[in-house]
This record gives structure tokens, sequence and C-alpha cells, in this order.
């Protein structure tokens, strides 16, 4: 399946919150759409690799995701090197999407940067003639995607652009809201975590309202990009 865009997130979640808005309206559009989870979140304090598992089909099912994956590398301990530089490669070579999006450029999970400079790497090595991968046996076709883009997550990141996503971000909390062992419950007997707070799930709509604010819309999220924006005239800006 060739998709238009494959969103991936160092995390089970973090694709839902940094771009669930965007991509809920890009399947409304009619765009195919992807997520590839780099690991399972198994370090994480509340729940469980086969709660989260679950949260996340539920969460893809909510956004209208094509397809979902998940490449099993070692929360809090996968690296930027060859051997997982190949794992994402095969993806973008299966997928071949057009746009991929991947996590903010520095935040203040460790993976979550770490993951961001990963998938970034690896989208310029999959268009290079001489790396060769397989998957399922066929040797694979070189891909690399036209546009690498980065949301945005814990630290406010000024972006360089942003999408409106008034009409769709109730599914977008939705989506987020299908991890409900992450966030918060009072009557959950879990252990306290910054993202399992009241003060953050009330803060789910803080910034999109604000981003939204700025563009004279009622919702927005914020993405940064590694090349500058083109636009084929001053009348496509909003």
């Amino acid at each position: 399946m060739k998709l238009d865009i494959l969103a991936f997130g160092a995390h089970p979640d973090d694709v839902e919150l940094g771009c669930g808005g965007t991509l809920a309206k890009e399947i409304s559009l009619g765009k195919k759409v992807g997520i590839i989870d780099l690991t399972r979140g198994e370090l994480g304090t509340r729940g469980s690799v086969e709660i989260r598992n679950q949260e996340a089909a539920d969460a893809a099912k909510i956004l209208g995701i094509s397809i979902r994956e998940n490449l099993d590398m070692r929360d809090g301990f996968f690296v930027n090197d060859e051997a997982h530089q190949l794992k994402i490669i095969e993806m973008i070579r299966k997928y071949q999407p057009e746009i991929v999006i991947c996590n903010a450029i520095d935040d203040r999970h460790i993976d979550h940067g770490k993951g961001s400079q990963l998938v970034s790497d690896s989208c310029f090595l999959s268009g290079l003639m001489k790396i060769e991968t397989e998957h399922k046996g066929d040797k694979q076709q070189v891909w690399r995607p036209k546009l690498v883009y980065h949301y945005i997550q814990w630290k406010n990141i000024t972006p360089d652009f942003v999408v409106d996503i008034t009409g769709f971000n109730e599914k977008r909390v939705e989506a987020i809201l299908a991890y409900g062992s992450q966030f918060y419950n009072p009557n959950s007997n879990e252990p306290e975590t910054l993202i399992a707070s009241k003060n953050f799930l009330e803060s789910l709509n803080y910034r999109a309202q604000d981003l939204g604010r700025l563009i004279g819309t009622d919702f927005a999220e914020g993405f940064t990009v590694e090349r500058y924006l083109a636009v084929n005239s001053l009348s496509n800006l909003m």
C-alpha cells in the first residue's frame, strides 16, 4: 500500500498528541495515512505493553489510519545507528510516503529528540541506491519522501507553520484519550506522572487554541521543517 503520509512516533500516543488533528483532517480529504511506532512504550510508568497495544489500535481506528506498525525498538535505549536506520528505511520504502512526520526535534523525553533525528536521517538514506533492503524476501526500490515535518510535543517550540484543525480537534482529543492508562483518571491507583495529571489533561486544548488564535481559527497544530517552505503564490497563504 502506498501512503500519502507516514507519521512516526517514538512511543504509542506520540503521534496522536503531536499531530492527531492534522492526520484526521488529511484523511477526511482522502489521503492515505499510516503510523509507525518505534517502541511499545514499555518503560512507561503506567499501564503495560498489552494495554498500550490495544490503546494504539483503538486510537488508529478513531482517526481512520490505514496501517499501524510497531518496530519493537527498545524504549529508552534505541540509538541512531545503521541497524535502526535500516528498519525505518524498510518502512519508508514499503509505504513510499510523499510526506513523513516525526517527533519533535528537541523535547523533555530523550526518545523524542533521538527518534526525530533517527527518522530524519533514515528518510535521506532511503533515497540512496547503494543501500539495499528487502521486505519479505523482495528487493525494495529506493524512495525518499518529498517532505519531512516535525510535530511539537512537551516543549513550546516555535512552529515554522501551523495547520488549521478546526472541526477535527474533538477527534484528536478522542484519539488521545483512547490511551486511558496514560492520562488523568481520578479513580486510578497507578503512580502519578506529569502526563497523568489533571493539568495535562486540561492542557490538551491550550496549545491548539492558542495556535488557532494566532491564525484566526479555533484550533491548530504546529510543525517545524527541515528546509524552506515554498508556495506558488501569496494567495495560497491564510
